[in-house]
């Protein structure tokens, strides 16, 4: 479990670091990226939010609270509670057109800053956990590597980028937004600022 959580912090960090991110559009206070590399499609959203980044940390690294700004999440219930820095989830997420309902079960690792211009940490991972195996009615999907990272801009805002590798089970999700057909990564956004602010 720790090598586990470890390589959660590990591989979220090395994605935000990655050169060769293209930005693909910009609102006022939300800006999105995306970056390729061979069948791996990251996508990153950067959020100006006007609250603390500890309150924005402690927020966002509660996914029970999830379902209050992310359409996306059906339910979301703690399996497991691995320590006071690592919690196992079950995710369902609302089916779209001619998909079947998907499920997700994920590790979600936090982390303080170490230094103070490092940012707070929250990394998703799937895993598998035996008490939960894959159900009829939902189809198991895999999130490799997704979270947040909350950088401190003064003592009452902050700048939240969300990460997210994309595979194929979230792409369904996805495909209609970066073609531009459906703007549900910048309204989850935008939904995501009023919920925190």
């Amino acid at each position: 479990q720790a090598y586990l959580s470890y390589n959660n912090i590990a591989a979220l960090t090395h994605l935000a670091r990655k050169p060769g991110w293209d930005i693909t559009r910009t609102l006022d206070n939300v800006r999105i990226w995306t970056h390729e590399e061979g069948a791996v499609l990251s996508f990153k959203v950067e959020m100006q939010v006007k609250v603390p980044s500890h309150v924005a940390f402690s927020l966002l690294s509660d996914f029970s609270l999830r379902q209050r700004w992310d359409r996306h999440f059906l339910t979301c219930k703690v399996l497991q509670a691995v320590s006071e820095e690592e919690k196992i989830y079950h995710v369902t997420s609302a089916p779209m057109t001619g998909h079947q309902p998907r499920d997700f079960v994920i590790l979600v690792s936090q982390r303080h800053p170490c230094r103070p211009q490092e940012p707070y940490m929250v990394a998703v991972r799937s895993v598998t956990l035996r008490a939960v195996p894959p159900s009829p009615e939902f189809c198991r999907s895999e999130i490799l590597c997704a979270g947040f990272q909350i950088h401190s801009n003064s003592s009452s805002s902050c700048t939240v980028c969300y990460f997210n590798q994309v595979t194929s089970g979230v792409m369904p999700y996805l495909a209609a937004n970066l073609t531009g057909s459906s703007k549900s990564i910048e309204d989850t956004a935008l939904e995501c600022i009023k919920f925190l602010e």
